[in-house]
């Protein structure tokens, strides 16, 4: 038991620290609010302008600490839709049960109020995690679908990072990064420790969004990793097949969806490559 806590503990200093040098937005939304969404209220911020994409932030984080870097950049030439999903960041804690299912319908209904009817979208994590299920179960609304760092099962992490999430407590966060962001804009600051609960919980229990539903996936799929991220690379490999990839197309055609495995990369430096990450949106998003 500790050693289980000590690796939990590891894991989440990696992430609080590297966390804060990504931190730090250099623009300002030309539109932000709440959406009332299935008896919740969900905070988005928009930016630029042209064909939308929406971004989906990873497990604890908000807007800003995600997606600070990536936003100035793709705003340029296109309108970026940013949500923080149910008790991150602006976003009011709910008691609401947190399933893929919901925060996936979150997302297409905060689609609706923008008046939104499709678009290209991007998750990291657990982002990740809502991005494929909003790909099932609502395949109309997207144009293209990115998933940075994430699986759509339990068995697609490695065993040691769901050991992890296992062995996670509230007081590990205590005065984190992460723990500063929340505060600086949580509308009720009393709700961290429940909010941490609450994840922790849903990270705890075993899920698996079907193989079949991915191989059904009508949009093409672009998936960015680590090589050494905590993502099981024989699953991933897995993954892009059922997505169609995987083939020998000197032979015939390319794939629709595609699969980047980016060298020295971990779960949380990943998303510090700015520049890289950007090179393949717009590859794949053009």
């Amino acid at each position: 038991m500790k050693t289980l806590f000590k690796f939990s503990a590891l894991l989440v200093l990696t992430i609080i620290l590297t966390a804060s040098q990504v931190y730090g937005q250099k623009v300002k939304p030309s539109e932000s609010g709440y959406a009332s969404v299935n008896g919740i209220k969900v905070y988005y911020e928009v930016y630029g302008s042209g064909k939308p994409i929406v971004l989906l932030h990873g497990a604890f984080m908000t807007i800003d600490m995600n997606w600070g870097e990536l936003i100035p950049e793709l705003s340029k030439n296109r309108k970026v839709i940013a949500l923080e999903l149910q008790g991150h960041g602006h976003s009011p804690f709910s008691e609401r049960k947190l399933s893929h299912g919901i925060l996936a319908s979150d997302v297409t209904k905060v689609m609706d109020y923008l008046k939104i009817d499709k678009a290209d979208v991007v998750g990291y994590s657990f982002g990740g995690e809502v991005a494929y299920q909003l790909a099932i179960q609502s395949p109309e609304r997207l144009n293209k679908l990115v998933i940075i760092s994430s699986t759509y099962k339990t068995s697609g992490w490695l065993p040691e990072v769901n050991k992890a999430f296992e062995g996670m407590k509230p007081d590990l966060f205590t005065n984190s990064p992460l723990h500063t962001a929340y505060n600086a804009v949580a509308p009720d600051k009393t709700k961290w420790t429940k909010f941490l609960e609450q994840m922790i919980a849903s990270a705890g229990k075993p899920f698996d969004l079907g193989d079949d539903h991915i191989s059904k996936i009508p949009a093409p799929v672009l998936i960015i990793a680590g090589d050494n991220d905590g993502l099981d690379k024989t699953e991933l490999s897995k993954t892009y097949k059922l997505l169609g990839g995987d083939v020998f197309a000197d032979m015939g055609a390319m794939p629709k969806s595609q699969l980047a495995i980016a060298p020295g990369q971990t779960h949380v430096s990943l998303m510090m490559q700015t520049t890289m990450i950007l090179n393949y949106l717009n590859g794949f998003l053009k």
